[in-house]
């Protein structure tokens, strides 16, 4: 784990992830907020292309909560079993879309607590549903903002929720709300787990990882 860096690194740092893409976007396809609570939900322990894949003709038939009722656990099924835990994956949506239907209306609602208790939705569903939805500076800290909150000392912590409050705590305002995303792509295309990109990274002379790949 990597010192925690000061305020005017960590400003630099994101002053050149914003030059260099000023408007960051998640990578799973979604065509409103509840297909976007299902393609998040669906991604645990799989890959974005993964689960756009499985989802391209899904969300074409099924894109309300109902719809997915209509559709059925055994034609969910059949869809997303490309998806890892894909069993356990369709009984939560169905559960959660009956859920949606009955005690909100069809409407998806937008308190973390709440999403929080639908069937499969964790906080980090969550997080990347307010922050992507509703634009709040929610963070969702997945594995490869863990990796790279702790290799370059943006944000340092020992499990996910320290990580999450380093990011809150130590990331500038006006930088919260796109944070998760560019965290997300660096570790994703260029700060990789097992040979990071480090000769053309653009922060290496902020950076605090020590076993650099350059």
């Amino acid at each position: 784990m990597a010192k925690q860096l000061d305020y005017h690194t960590i400003r630099e740092i994101f002053s050149r992830f914003q030059a260099a893409e000023p408007e960051p976007k998640g990578e799973l396809e979604h065509v409103n907020v509840y297909t976007l609570v299902v393609a998040v939900a669906l991604s645990a322990q799989a890959t974005d292309a993964g689960v756009n894949k499985a989802t391209r003709e899904l969300f074409k038939i099924a894109d309300t909560p109902q719809k997915m009722l209509d559709l059925g656990e055994e034609g969910l099924t059949e869809h997303i079993k490309t998806i890892g835990l894909f069993r356990q994956k369709a009984k939560n949506v169905i559960k959660l879309s009956r859920i949606l239907v009955e005690e909100y209306g069809g409407e998806v609602p937008n308190s973390r607590a709440a999403l929080q208790s639908l069937p499969g939705v964790g906080r980090k569903t969550a997080n990347v549903v307010l922050n992507m939805w509703w634009h709040q500076p929610a963070q969702a800290v997945d594995t490869h903002i863990f990796r790279v909150g702790n290799r370059s000392g943006i944000a340092p912590g020992k499990d996910v929720d320290a990580v999450e409050r380093a990011v809150e705590d130590n990331i500038p305002a006006d930088f919260q709300l796109h944070a998760h995303h560019w965290l997300i792509l660096h570790g994703r295309y260029h700060c990789k787990a097992r040979k990071p990109m480090c000769g053309t990274c653009l922060i290496r002379d902020l950076c605090m990882f020590e076993d650099k790949n350059l």
